[in-house]
Parts: C-alpha cells; sequence; structure tokens
C-alpha cells in the first residue's frame, strides 16, 4: 500500500479569489502536497474544468500530484467528458458521488444508463472514479454493478450514518478505496474539522482504518478536506481548550430550546 497526500483547495473557502489559485498551489507544493481541485470557489459559478481554464490549471499544478472532486450541477455528458479531458491532461483521478453519475438513493435495476456512460468515458481517457458519500449498502450495490469504480472513504461521512458505524464502512469498503476524505466531527454535523480533535473520531477508529487499508496492495491518496472554521467551530474550539484542558469555572450551558440554532451565513 502507498499513501500519497493532497489537499482539497476547500481549505481556501472564504479566503480564495480569482488571482490566488497559483499562490495556493504553491503554498500547499511548498508543504509537500498535492492539490485536490474543487469545480468552483464557495458561491462562485465558474467551473475550473471548463476548457478554457486548463492552461491555467496544469501551469499553476505543475510538477504536483492532483486530483479533482467531479461538477455537482448535475452534470450532463457533454460536461462530464470535458471534465474527464481535464483530469487526463492533469493525470488526475476524479471523486464523484451518486447525484453527479445520475444514480437515485435507492437505485433500481434501470438507474445505472447514465452512470455506465460515464463510466465507459472515464475507461476510454484512463480516469480512475472514485465514488464517496452514501448509505453503506447503496454503495456496495453500485460498485457490484460498476465493477472499475473505485471507493472514497470520506471518514467524516462514515462518522455520521446513523445505520451503520465507522468501522463497517471500512470493513466494508477497504479493499476497493482508492481515495480517501481526512476530516473529523463530533457526529452531529460534517463540519469538516482538522482529523484528530478530542472528542471526535477516536484513535481507535483511526488505526483500524490503516489496519484495514494495510491489507490491500492499493495506491490510495488521501486528500485533508477541511473548512476554514465558522464562529460555531471557533466558539467550540476556544471553550474546550478553556473548561476542558485548563479547568476555568462557570461554564455557559447550552440551552435546549435553541438546539436547533445554527449560525450559517450565505
Amino acid at each position: 500500500m502507498r499513501i500519497r497526500y493532497v489537499v482539497s483547495t476547500m481549505l481556501f473557502w472564504g479566503r480564495e479569489n480569482h488571482l490566488s489559485f497559483e499562490q495556493e498551489c504553491q503554498f500547499l507544493r511548498s508543504m509537500g502536497f498535492g492539490v485536490e481541485l474543487w469545480p468552483h470557489m464557495k458561491g462562485g459559478s465558474d467551473c475550473r474544468y471548463d476548457r478554457r481554464n486548463w492552461p491555467r490549471l496544469a501551469a499553476a499544478a505543475e510538477g504536483m500530484l492532483v486530483s479533482m472532486r467531479s461538477r455537482n450541477d448535475g452534470p450532463t455528458l457533454e460536461k462530464w467528458q470535458e471534465q474527464l479531458e481535464c483530469a487526463k491532461l492533469l493525470g488526475a483521478s476524479i471523486v464523484t458521488d451518486l447525484r453527479s453519475l445520475g444514480i437515485p438513493n435507492e437505485p433500481e435495476p434501470d438507474s445505472y444508463n447514465f452512470a455506465e456512460e460515464v463510466v465507459n468515458l472515464a475507461e476510454l481517457n484512463k480516469v480512475k472514479l472514485c465514488l464517496e458519500t452514501g448509505r453503506l449498502s447503496t454503495l456496495k450495490q453500485v460498485g457490484r454493478k460498476l465493477e472499475s469504480v473505485w471507493y472514497c472513504l470520506d471518514t467524516g461521512y462514515a462518522n455520521l450514518d446513523p445505520e451503520f458505524d465507522f468501522k463497517q464502512y471500512v470493513d466494508e469498503l477497504g479493499e476497493r478505496v482508492a481515495y480517501l476524505h481526512l476530516s473529523d466531527n463530533y457526529g452531529h454535523a460534517d463540519d469538516h474539522q482538522p482529523p484528530g480533535m478530542r472528542g471526535g473520531i477516536g484513535r481507535k477508529n483511526w488505526e483500524h482504518l490503516l489496519n484495514v487499508l494495510g491489507k490491500y496492495d492499493n495506491d490510495i491518496i488521501a486528500s485533508f478536506e477541511m473548512c476554514p472554521s465558522m464562529p460555531a467551530v471557533m466558539l467550540r474550539q476556544a471553550s474546550e481548550f478553556l473548561f476542558d484542558v485548563l479547568k476555568w469555572p462557570d461554564r455557559p450551558r447550552k440551552q435546549p430550546s435553541y438546539a436547533g440554532v445554527a449560525y450559517n451565513p450565505t
């Protein structure tokens, strides 16, 4: 088994702009990481994978390991062809999901026509497709139908599923995992925190993940998929440090009547 590491451009959301992509790549390259491209900046509509952007992508990421998160705007077969050609140019794998492949959460036998066409295009372009996020039984069903598709195991999502636990995701998908999305959470929301938070995914789960992946001779890309901190996250981290680590007194208590309130500005 070999693991190579990239960082999702999600890391720069809220800070990036149209002039900063080269700086992002230069920063990650200086740290020894590759880059996982998202199709757009947060809140933007311009797709990085449009043909007109290819020269800039290739120049900025020259010499780097590159992977791509597929378009998530209901891409047509023509748009899939365009992003697959972009991936071929960059030597990139593509991480996708059920929706982008046109597969419903509860697929029927005739639900795979569009996905099969996409998979055929990926094979023609020699691009590895990795499927992530979804009900464990559905992912396995799709994997049986689309035999050339690999899995992306998203650690944050695996920590949230109400039906299957983290180790079940690892055990059931491990043999065909070629990609990892590395993030952490407290089991309530997929807020893409850095791995290893106190009170997040337990160390035994992380160790189990590595042990299971080590059984197979897969070439794996592991992407740090982390969002810039929102106010609720910063408050939580500061509170944990003051009240859990330093043991300051009079910790504020959550108000049950406001359990569903969240600050999430657009």
